[in-house]
């Protein structure tokens, strides 16, 4: 079974609970970003509006660092870091993730003017570049070698979902097409643009940051998420995340070296191995004629002309 299966029931069920954590990060940056190009525009034309435009890619870069962030918070099951938190948490990001993604959409574009068929490719295996530099600490460049790898051997059910993720989004631009269409035409576009984006943007990003936990997990050989089935019958991890397992790995089962384990007839070792077995240096038992040793140690043997005991005394002189 795929480490994917149910990635999106979870990442709608991870929206339901925080959405409103989530639309309030979106729903702010989505807002600046229009209201300063509205302004821009309305103030120098064309070329307010190309500055409008560069202005919105920064609040865009910010929005998936920051959306990426948010999700890593809610992971343990609550809301740790507010919108001024998540926010400063996620600036940072902003030039490494803006760096990569404009590398990543020179890229596709040129992978999909060529024959498509490399920019679907590209597209799915530098999905991951935002989640591997916030969550991850990759650099721009090594974000798409870190990418590629968490991809690698999952690309067909990375790329499935998404498709599954795209065919949600058309239908969710055709009902707000549908409610906006009242609207007078001036303003349509502008609402239209944040609404759509305040409401899926959080959706996607929570999608492409649990595939990222997924199939991390899966690579580093860890314990699938809850609800998961586990082929070796390991328990589920705590809500924190998943467990690293140990350096050396898992121990192997008895018989291959190790010690039986305590009642098969051998008793357990002491801390520092099993002692040696009488015969080799140590004195003899009790009950053999001599008086236990004393807490100090055995007394030093007796003169050889020493009857043994039980017999009759030495002679006198």
């Amino acid at each position: 079974m795929s480490p994917l299966t149910g990635v999106l029931r979870e990442a709608w069920a991870t929206y339901r609970a925080y959405a409103g954590h989530f639309l309030l990060i979106a729903f702010v940056l989505y807002l600046i970003a229009a209201i300063i190009g509205a302004l821009l525009t309305f103030a120098a034309g064309n070329i307010g509006a190309g500055v409008g435009w560069f202005i919105s890619l920064f609040f865009m870069f910010l929005l998936q660092a920051a959306l990426v962030k948010a999700v890593q918070d809610v992971r343990d099951g609550r809301v740790d870091l507010d919108l001024r938190g998540t926010l400063s948490a996620a600036l940072p990001y902003v030039l490494p993730v803006a760096a990569a993604s404009i590398l990543a959409a020179i890229g596709i574009f040129i992978g999909f003017v060529l024959i498509i068929v490399p920019g679907l490719i590209l597209l799915t295996f530098w999905s991951l570049i935002v989640p591997c530099i916030v969550l991850g600490g990759s650099s721009p460049l090594e974000s798409f070698r870190q990418s590629w790898r968490t991809v690698r051997g999952f690309a067909w059910h990375v790329f499935g979902t998404y498709v599954l993720v795209f065919l949600i989004y058309i239908a969710v631009q055709v009902v707000l097409g549908l409610i906006f269409s009242v609207l007078p035409g001036s303003g349509r576009s502008f609402i239209a643009d944040v609404v759509s984006g305040t409401l899926f943007t959080p959706f996607i990003a929570i999608v492409v940051t649990l595939i990222y936990y997924r199939l991390t997990a899966a690579h580093a050989g860890q314990v699938p998420p809850p609800g998961y089935p586990s082929a070796g019958g390991y328990p589920a991890p705590p809500a924190g995340g998943y467990p690293a397992p140990p350096a050396g790995g898992y121990p192997a089962p008895p018989g291959d070296g190790y010690p039986a384990p305590p009642g098969d007839g051998y008793p357990a070792p002491p801390g520092d191995g099993y002692p040696p077995p009488p015969g080799d240096g140590y004195p003899p038992p009790p009950g053999d004629g001599y008086p236990a040793p004393p807490a100090g140690g055995h007394p030093p043997p007796p003169p050889s002309d020493y009857p043994p005991p039980g017999g009759n005394p030495p002679p006198t002189a």
